[in-house]
């Protein structure tokens, strides 16, 4: 695990600097065990691109997926000033991004927000390539406001259907997981309105577990959807519980599943995920991990890649990188592969 601690002061440092409103380039570095919070990937010319939470979005590239380039630049060295207009209290550090590759041109959106608050935005940015040195700001996708909505706009998640038709999900906390259709500049379609597809909890329930990390947020612990595309079907992974907390995060991976992009997603039960099913998929084992969650999910070169953040023992709760094959269950469930 060569490097790790030289990882952690280096980010620090970035923090420190950026909080001051400086912006320097600093000097990429390499690991092997890269930290990580709400990792996505994506490929291009032979390079594994991956961005995670962190002043301005952290990015990373790889040849193999095991060395990995931490970039000392990050992807927004200034941000757009309607996010700070949009989002009160929010500075730099961009929360969740996701990234992906339609009509000819990359899409990366990102969250900004501030811990437990639903006033909040979704960002969008755009380029030619994974390597452009500046993207462009498309402005904002969505918002949410407190006391006018019942969600939080953040942990966005693009979905590209069938009929080569782009969707938003997102969602944390407050009523669940929301979908819209977007149009093909990738901003929500004219007369579109997002509904619920996931929460944690069926909204009847009375045997809630209470929220030790904030009081405004609420009990519906779930968030960071990810919408897969397998064999017909559209798996959604969400996140359930609590991250952010290292040793005590007890973050958890769910999934359910339908064969329209718009639900009901059902677990294997049949339960609908909007009343809150959802079937586990991955938890902390105790003994890499306390914990882990915020996943994506990939197809590429014959293979099925899971990847998402982990709350690490060995490194007392520091966020790092998991990656797992998939495997598929004759039933068409996806299950996770010990590397």
């Amino acid at each position: 695990m060569k490097r790790i601690l030289l990882m952690g002061l280096l980010l620090t440092a970035v923090l420190a600097l950026s909080a001051q409103g400086h912006h320097r380039r600093r000097a990429g570095f390499q690991t092997d065990t890269p930290m990580v919070h709400d990792p996505v990937m994506a490929y291009e010319d032979s390079t594994w691109h991956l961005f995670a939470t962190g002043m301005g979005i952290q990015h990373m590239t790889s040849k193999d997926r095991k060395t990995w380039t931490v970039s000392g630049q990050p992807v927004m060295s200034v941000m757009p000033q309607w996010t700070h207009d949009s989002v009160p209290g929010f500075q730099h550090h961009v929360w969740a991004p996701d990234v992906i590759r339609w009509h000819n041109r990359w899409w990366l959106s990102y969250s900004c927000s501030t811990f437990g608050k639903n006033g909040s935005a979704i960002g969008l940015l755009s380029a030619p390539s994974l390597s452009y040195p500046v993207w462009n700001d498309e402005g904002c996708i969505v918002t949410s406001k407190e006391k006018r909505d019942n969600w939080n706009a953040i942990d966005p998640n693009f979905v590209i259907d069938d009929q080569d038709q782009p969707w938003l999900v997102w969602g944390s906390f407050w009523d669940g997981i929301q979908l819209v259709r977007l149009d093909t500049t990738m901003h929500v379609a004219t007369g579109e309105q997002p509904r619920t597809i996931a929460r944690r909890y069926d909204p009847a329930s009375k045997n809630v577990a209470p929220n030790p990390t904030s009081k405004y947020a609420g009990t519906n612990a779930i968030e960071a959807p990810f919408i897969f595309k397998h064999a017909g079907w559209y798996y959604l992974f969400v996140s359930w519980d609590y991250c952010c907390r290292g040793s005590k995060s007890n973050y958890r991976v769910a999934v359910g599943r339908s064969c329209h992009v718009g639900g009901p997603y059902l677990d294997r039960d049949g339960k609908d995920m909007a009343k809150g099913g959802g079937s586990l998929f991955l938890e902390g084992d105790k003994q890499q991990f306390e914990a882990a969650g915020h996943c994506a999910a990939y197809h590429y070169n014959g293979e099925d890649i899971f990847i998402c953040h982990g709350y690490s023992i060995a490194h007392k709760g520091a966020s790092i990188l998991i990656q797992r094959p998939i495997s598929w269950s004759v039933d068409g469930w996806p299950c996770l592969i010990d590397n």
